[in-house]
């Protein structure tokens, strides 16, 4: 019963004060959700919109809802499947989850990722050394994937 009440508190608070560039809406169930986020500005995602996919555990808000990128994104800490890695998608010890995030919280961590790339915590080996080492060719891929999969 918390979880669904929590939930549907959320779901009415991300659709009336949305943080900027991202929308969050039920997918049919109450725990099945989706969600964009639009790429920032001055970063290779600009004029991107990616579609994430967001599942809700039973647990929630004690265990943290399971968050991949449908739209396919060339970035150090997101992999070809969507997954994310990102400590507040993770239960402690190892990850940084509370009770007291939220769905716009970790959308918005998630944004926030996306402008800056964490390449010492990657799921993409190969990505995140060009992103350390050859920055500008990153720049140009992520542009590029941006342009491909996730334009307008």
């Amino acid at each position: 019963m918390q979880r669904a009440s929590r939930l549907t508190r959320e779901l009415s608070l991300l659709a009336t004060e949305p943080p900027p560039g991202i929308t969050c809406w039920q997918n049919g169930q109450l725990d099945d959700l989706r969600a964009q986020i639009l790429g920032g500005v001055d970063t290779p995602y600009e004029k991107g919109i990616f579609n994430l996919e967001i599942t809700v555990p039973e647990r929630y808000p004690f265990e943290p809802p399971k968050i991949r990128f449908l739209t396919p994104i060339y970035h150090p800490n997101i992999d070809s499947a969507g997954r994310i890695c990102l400590d507040v998608l993770k239960l402690p010890p190892k990850g940084a989850w509370r009770p007291s995030l939220n769905i716009s919280t970790l959308l918005t961590s998630i944004q926030l990722l996306m402008a800056e790339p964490n390449p010492d915590d990657p799921l993409m080996a190969d990505i995140s050394s060009e992103y350390k080492y050859n920055k500008q060719l990153f720049l140009l891929n992520a542009r590029e994937w941006t342009e491909k999969y996730a334009g307008q």
